[in-house]
């Protein structure tokens, strides 16, 4: 199920938030599971019994990993979690990642190894991070072992969040799953306002910079000018469908009582890689520092193992990404100018003026995002080489002011609307004089509502990007 449907959000949604409040608040957690399980089930059942086999075996190695610990047998505690980890990192690779090993052996002349034919399940990079984040949060003592399978099963399951995160560690989430959450009316109106929001953003802006995207990758040959302008509205595309999916995730949880923190922070306004990724998908950077750099050693070591240590982390966050070389080298290229920035440019980068480290960042983002829509090696060449000449229809031709005519409100729209200029008139116009003018606010939503769903009615579903990841 998605939250950009008609049924989620005129049946599921408020169905969902009337059986919650009239529960106790000291029960909420079982009909939250319930709609959890049934939220996920709703469009591959088949793969809900995956998911559970996923919560049911790492609940109880965690149980095994605690009862360890506390028997003082750190060894076997140890080697239940490295079973624990090992297991889920099986499966994520088998769905995720066995074609594509079984394709790059292939490339050895002489084999011809045929991969089985199974689809990615719905989520299964996200569930996978976040039930390791639970073992290794018990293993490393940093939150208790979670002996009930409701309060688990909120963590493990939780709709606003299992399909495309956001991320969120338990030892975040530990204590608001057990404690009686309560829903103000400012809170309540905070969640819908930010869930709104995201819904504009994927079904007004996302969903049409697609649309235009899809038009100009679709050609077999364009201009230099159109090759830069489909990398353009594949960049915004991608930051306001997922930044929408997280704004959506996480108005829904504070709806539901749950405060989840921020993962994106206008990174399209950042001044450098390394503030570029304290912006971007924040819940994925915390967790691989958390649960791969810093076990590494992070930074409290030798030059040479820090390299190591960033390299080993950029490049499961490209593999994290897709099974191709392109996300591969999508995660390297990011990783290497981090690398730059860190170890050769160093303080020199604050010398150059702001805007062009913004305008500077933001090209070689977006020059990344080619490598990562590409999807394949092959595809990548040939989408750079049409960037830069290769197509052989010159600069500018009528392809390309026919879709820069038809872009070019919507890409208004985007450069605004990717900085914080819009949050911030909101804040100090309306929301902090507060009184009547408050009406004014709650017009803007209904309005944002409206377009939206006059947009959801007359436009083909498109799912959110995030979801083949």
């Amino acid at each position: 199920m998605s939250f950009s449907t008609l049924f989620f959000l005129f049946v599921f949604l408020p169905v969902s938030l009337i059986l919650y409040y009239v529960f106790p608040k000291r029960l909420r957690n079982i009909p939250l599971v319930v709609l959890s399980l049934v939220f996920y089930a709703w469009g591959s059942p088949v793969y809900l019994i995956l998911l559970l086999l996923s919560m049911a075996f790492n609940y109880f190695s965690a149980l095994q990993i605690a009862s360890y610990r506390e028997a003082g047998r750190e060894r076997l505690a140890k080697g239940a979690m490295v079973v624990a980890v090992a297991a889920d990192l099986l499966l994520l690779g088998y769905y995720k990642y066995f074609g594509f090993l079984l394709e790059t052996l292939n490339l050895i002349p002489g084999l011809s190894l045929s991969a089985p034919d199974t689809a990615l399940p719905l989520g299964l990079s996200f569930y996978t991070f976040t039930v390791l984040s639970y073992v290794l949060d018990v293993y490393r003592g940093r939150a208790p072992v979670q002996k009930n399978v409701l309060s688990y099963a909120v963590y493990a399951a939780f709709f606003p969040k299992i399909i495309s995160g956001p991320i969120v560690q338990y030892k975040d989430m530990a204590a608001q799953i057990e404690s009686e959450r309560s829903i103000s009316p400012e809170k309540l109106g905070n969640g819908l306002g930010l869930f709104l929001i995201g819904l504009f953003k994927k079904v007004l802006l996302a969903d049409n910079l697609g649309t235009l995207f899809g038009a100009i990758s679709g050609q077999t040959a364009m201009s230099v000018g159109t090759a830069w302008l489909g990398m353009v509205l594949y960049s915004f595309q991608l930051y306001f469908d997922f930044s929408g999916y997280s704004d959506m995730a996480i108005g829904l949880s504070a709806m539901l009582g749950f405060d989840l923190g921020k993962n994106f922070d206008y990174p399209y306004r950042a001044k450098s890689i390394q503030e570029f990724w304290r912006r971007w998908h924040i819940s994925l950077g915390a967790w691989f520092r958390e649960y791969v750099y810093i076990p590494l050693g992070g930074s409290r070591c030798s030059k040479g193992k820090i390299v190591r240590n960033l390299l080993v982390v950029w490049l499961l966050t490209g593999l994290w990404h897709g099974a191709a070389w392109s996300f591969v080298l999508w995660g390297l290229w990011h990783g290497a100018f981090a690398m730059l920035e860190r170890f050769v440019i160093g303080d020199r980068l604050d010398k150059i003026p702001d805007p062009l480290r913004v305008l500077g960042t933001c090209l070689i983002v977006f020059l990344g995002w080619v490598m990562f829509f590409s999807g394949s090696l092959s595809g990548m060449v040939r989408y750079f080489g049409q960037m830069f000449g290769a197509g052989h229809m010159g600069l500018f031709d009528g392809t390309f002011r026919y879709y820069l005519g038809s872009s070019a409100i919507l890409l208004l729209f985007s450069l605004v609307g990717s900085g914080p200029t819009v949050h911030r008139l909101h804040q100090n116009l309306i929301l902090r004089r507060g009184g009547a003018v408050i009406y004014v606010s709650a017009a803007i939503y209904a309005l944002l509502l409206i377009l939206s769903v006059a947009s959801m009615v007359s436009a083909t579903y498109t799912s959110f990007l995030y979801f083949q990841f």
